[in-house]
């Protein structure tokens, strides 16, 4: 059997631009692709700036670990605080925002790895591009469907 060098968070890296980051603690390179963890950080009153997705190739599971983040899954908002989970099955649109005033932390796990910091670093780069305003949609929209995400049609007007 190959030795394992084993390590706590041996994907440690904070991905992010004012206040809403990601921190990766686990990818699929130190974990043979089985799982990917990071934590997310979300201030108070901030929407995500990317459009709600769904993925084919994984399952989500939100556990809360400081303040409230609102999970709209199919239509319908969740809230998850500390001490609560929610697995976001394959196939399910969902986006999250924090609509109270504390800021949030939860712990992000995807079964299998299928997504990693890579995405993160390109994405956050669009944000930071936007310099608060509006991402590139176009390029936002690459970056996901390259990355594995497919990108929900807009609600109706």
């Amino acid at each position: 059997m190959p030795a394992v060098d084993l390590q706590v968070n041996p994907a440690n890296e904070t991905i992010g631009t004012k206040g809403l980051s990601v921190r990766f603690l686990v990818s699929g390179d130190s974990s043979n692709g089985s799982v990917a963890t990071f934590e997310l950080m979300v201030p108070g009153a901030q929407r995500l700036p990317a459009p709600a997705h769904s993925h084919d190739h994984y399952e989500e599971t939100i556990y809360g670990v400081d303040g409230v983040l609102t999970w709209t899954v199919d239509g319908k908002a969740i809230e998850v605080g500390p001490g609560e989970a929610l697995c976001i099955p394959r196939g399910a649109v969902h986006r999250f925002d924090n609509n109270g005033t504390r800021d949030a932390k939860a712990l992000c796990i995807v079964t299998p790895a299928a997504i990693g910091p890579d995405y993160f670093r390109e994405a956050f780069a669009v944000f930071n591009a936007a310099a608060g305003g509006p991402p590139d949609k176009a390029r936002m929209m690459d970056i996901m469907r390259r990355h594995g995400l497919t990108p929900a049609a807009p609600p109706p007007a």
